[in-house]
């Protein structure tokens, strides 16, 4: 059986927040936040931007249902669901600088993984 992944199937979780840090205890929550979604499998992006890759909407449901079991007490927090296809037109910067989505590749240059000729 052959599967085949599609770009508007495959799905990216992305759960962004702003959490309060005035006090010690809100601290800990927030620290606490940031470290469950690092166990159910999600990547910091940036510092209150985490996201995890998901093989479909189900899978993509399943996680955000996790995400809103352990929410913190205060602060805001917002779960994105985004396709593979979405996610891949995303343009970052560093700077005024645009970060290549593959460093070791030329824009433009063609990877071949096999050559059969």
């Amino acid at each position: 059986m052959k599967i085949r992944f599609s770009a508007y199937r495959v799905m990216w979780l992305h759960v962004t927040f702003d959490i309060p840090v005035e006090t010690a205890e809100e601290r800990r929550a927030a620290a606490k936040f940031r470290h469950d979604l690092m166990g159910e499998g999600f990547q910091m992006h940036q510092y209150s931007v985490y996201l995890r890759h998901c093989p479909s909407s189900e899978v993509a449901d399943k996680y955000a249902k996790r995400v809103k079991s352990f929410l913190p007490k205060y602060g805001k927090v917002s779960i994105i669901r985004l396709t593979d296809k979405q996610f891949g037109d995303m343009e970052t910067y560093y700077g005024a600088q645009r970060e290549n989505k593959y460093p070791n590749i030329d824009e433009g240059q063609q990877l071949t993984i096999f050559d059969f000729m």
